[in-house]
């Protein structure tokens, strides 16, 4: 019994540590950092959703997809800035809303290809964005 409890607060303790972590790299992150890291989770979300849906675990990928939905849908559009970003913002969000209803239908339909498709915008985007990265516009 004294084990048990020892791993299990063994696993608090490490579960802890990580969130210090993550909150820590969050607080000391720039703007452009912080879309960087919603892009690393979307893409770790999905990644962890096609494993699970390989598997058959249909809880734990839709939790998957429903954290990479969060995401795409509270972090990446919300972030976007209309007035400032103009058309490229216009078209950003546009691909947001194609890649949510494609989470949505991977979900649905255990559709694999969905997933891929889905994972490979956000690759996409994410390229780009961490491009741009070290341009003097960005840090504005």
């Amino acid at each position: 019994m004294n084990v048990m409890r020892g791993a299990a607060a063994y696993g608090r303790g490490a579960g802890a540590y990580a969130r210090v972590g993550v909150e820590s790299g969050v607080m000391s992150a720039s703007p452009h950092q912080l879309i960087v890291m919603l892009f690393d989770g979307a893409q770790a979300s999905i990644r962890a959703a096609r494993i699970h849906m390989q598997a058959g675990s249909v809880a734990e990928k839709g939790k998957a997809i429903s954290r990479a939905l969060d995401i795409v849908n509270n972090g990446l559009l919300a972030a976007l800035d209309a007035e400032r970003g103009g058309e490229i913002a216009e078209r950003l969000a546009s691909l947001y809303d194609y890649i949510a209803r494609l989470l949505l239908a991977a979900n649905l339909h255990d559709d694999e290809a969905s997933l891929t498709q889905a994972e490979k915008l956000l690759d996409d985007v994410a390229s780009a964005w961490r491009e741009i990265g070290g341009s003097p516009a960005q840090e504005r």
